[in-house]
């Protein structure tokens, strides 16, 4: 076998220089790394057994010494290291040093900063804090094409020093064309330029392709998405023991390359044992891993890696991997691949197809999720129990949610105890449903909340009744106002504020006193459960004015007021808010007057002498004519009429 090794394979410079005051500072005291020193267990479990810890929370570190690794970190670790007082060496990467000085100064130039790399990496997280976390972090071409730019904002553009190269070109051309305001850093590590150049060279010349390195390494997956791009046989592995030798040919042209973070030792190993196959029996090699499959067989495997697209490559044991495509993941299309799985993750998964047609396994999961929630939904039916579900979309009458990831169709007339108008409203919320149709061989699956909400209204009215007296506060929101009062929502039970009882003076329209969705503090008059009313007022009951009705309005007494409204037989004059008296049309003058209006008007101030109180029905009559100088009588003589 012909083995093409990478020259610039392994560890970088940077991550070499932390790794290795690692391993110098250990056995040295208490000694920690702030985050794992790089992304590679092999190491950072050496280093544990040798007495170097990982933490990433400061209180943690009582004593001794914190190593920062090439990763970098913002400015506030900085200054918690010196506030507590804590020894550390800064072994971040030049190069991402050098970002930090970018970002840092033209950030205080009042720039706005985009950063292209992976929001979660700690790189990045590093990165972010030299702005104030104040960044536009882009991971994807699709995201550059989506994100909005501001012609008046001037914006520094940097990009993670592992960053694929040939993408970020690719998001420089998008992102100029929606600012010409954009001064650009082109920050990927000549290291990593030099890696993924020479991963593309050696996969266009041969048959098959290792990639070494822990999964979780970004830089790694990189190179191996890359090399994907050119070499049909690609493999991603940890160490060369985690290879299934079914997949290798043992003939032929091999390349192996390998990521920042992987040491030295484990390319060697790769590479001798790729040597030594050769002089080894294969036939016996593949008879213990061999694994056959077939079309909807149910297998496990283990995640590879996700794409930017949301594809997930998962090793399933067979000699080529496995792909979910995005449709195939979840049925919620509103998941992100990425959030749920990550490289080394062991996952189910349904085969579609064993061989798509450019050699890939076709892989689904969410089928698998679908049969175990079959199982759950079908147990919900027979016993007539609830399952819960999130709205997804509006269909043709009706609404498609998910249940623990399973499509169900909910009618529209199952949606609501009453007819609802507007059934997008629904979209996005989580609901209770029952299940009302459930047929595992057409895969149709039926549910509503007709009967729940009902049940749900019920409930609460029952609670409201059970809870409330006459006499009580309570807060609630107007619902629904009418030309004699305005409801109020109770918590699922509406109450009636009667407009006589929105003020102790005169209200002309509720609308003047009150609106829709306004929150009130209502007291309770009545309540009446078989009816189902409960009546409301929103007057001040402790402040009732004609609890001082009987001395400040006593027959005889004289008091002001204004004319308020007039009537056929007199006119009522408010004498304070909530307490008015009737001026009967006699009482108004000594002469006799036709209509009130001829002698009064709205609005007018005038003095009067009650006449009579009537407490019980809260009537007082008032006389305007007795405050007034009786007339002399005046006779008719003969000089009087010349």
């Amino acid at each position: 076998m012909e083995i093409k090794l990478a020259k610039s394979a392994g560890f970088c410079f940077g991550v070499k220089r932390a790794v290795d005051c690692a391993y110098e500072k250990a056995g040295k005291g208490d000694i920690y790394t702030y985050g794992p020193i790089i992304h590679n267990k092999e190491v950072t479990g050496d280093l544990d057994k040798k007495g170097v810890k990982v933490t990433d929370n400061l209180d943690e570190v009582k004593k001794g010494e914190v190593i920062i690794r090439s990763h970098g970190v913002p400015p506030s670790v900085y200054k918690e290291l010196e506030e507590k007082g804590i020894v550390y060496t800064d072994c971040t990467c030049p190069y991402v040093k050098k970002i930090h000085n970018i970002v840092r100064d033209k950030y205080k130039e009042g720039k706005s900063i985009i950063i292209i790399g992976n929001s979660v990496h700690p790189e990045i997280i590093g990165i972010n804090g030299w702005c104030e976390n104040s960044a536009i972090i882009l991971n994807s071409l699709e995201e550059a094409e989506n994100v909005e730019l501001k012609e008046d904002v001037d914006y520094a553009l940097i990009v993670q020093t592992t960053f694929q190269t040939d993408v970020f070109e690719k998001i420089i051309d998008v992102l100029s064309k929606k600012s010409s305001k954009i001064e650009i850093f082109r920050t990927i590590c000549s290291a990593t330029s030099d890696r993924q150049k020479e991963a593309v060279e050696i996969a266009k010349v041969v048959e098959q392709m290792i990639v070494l390195g822990d999964k979780s390494s970004s830089n790694t997956r990189k190179l191996y998405e890359i090399s994907k791009k050119y070499c049909k046989n690609v493999y991603l592995c940890e160490r060369i023991c985690d290879l299934e030798l079914q997949k290798i040919k043992k003939n032929g042209t091999m390349g192996i390359t390998a990521g920042a973070s992987t040491p030295s030792v484990i390319i060697k190993e790769a590479v001798k044992a790729m040597s030594e196959m050769e002089n080894k029996s294969f036939e016996e090699m593949l008879n213990e891993s061999f694994v056959t499959l077939r079309n909807g067989q149910i297998v496990k495997g283990t995640v590879i890696s996700v794409s930017d697209s949301g594809e997930v490559s998962v090793n399933v044991g067979y000699k080529s991997d496995g792909i979910i495509a995005r449709t195939e993941f979840s049925d919620d299309i509103n998941v992100n691949p990425a959030d749920e799985v990550k490289a080394g993750d062991e996952i189910e998964v349904y085969v579609i197809r064993v061989n798509d047609g450019d050699g890939n396994v076709q892989l689904s999961k969410k089928r698998v999720d679908a049969d175990k929630n079959y199982v759950a939904i079908e147990e919900a039916f027979k016993n007539g129990t609830t399952v819960v579900g999130k709205v997804q979309e509006q269909v043709k009458r009706g609404l498609i949610a998910l249940v623990n990831g399973t499509r169900v169709f909910v009618p529209s007339s199952q949606i609501s105890n009453k007819y609802v108008d507007d059934l997008s409203s629904f979209i996005g919320q989580e609901l209770e449903f029952n299940v009302l149709e459930f047929d595992k061989a057409k895969r149709r699956i039926v549910v509503g909340r007709k009967d729940l909400v009902q049940k749900e209204i019920d409930a609460k009215k029952n609670e409201v009744f059970n809870s409330i007296k006459v006499g009580d506060k309570i807060t609630g929101k107007v619902s629904r106002i009418v030309d004699f009062g305005a409801f109020v929502d109770l918590g699922g039970v509406d109450g009636l504020i009667h407009i006589s009882e929105m003020s102790w003076g005169r209200v002309k329209k509720v609308t003047d006193v009150l609106s829709v969705g306004d929150e009130v503090t209502v007291t309770v008059l009545d309540v009446n459960p078989e009816k189902g009313k409960i009546s409301l007022s929103l007057k001040d009951l402790s402040v009732d004015p004609w609890k001082e009705a009987e001395t400040k309005y006593a027959v005889g007494n004289v008091v002001s007021g204004k004319v308020v409204r007039m009537v056929p037989f007199g006119a009522f004059v408010e004498l304070e808010e909530g307490v008015d008296g009737l001026v009967h049309i006699s009482q108004i003058a000594y002469k006799h007057v036709e209509k009130p209006e001829d002698e009064l008007s709205i609005g007018q101030e005038i003095t009067a002498k009650v006449t009579e109180l009537d407490l019980e029905n809260k009537k007082i009559s008032l006389s305007i004519k007795e405050t007034l100088e009786k007339p002399a009588k005046v006779e008719k003589t003969e000089d009087s009429e010349m």
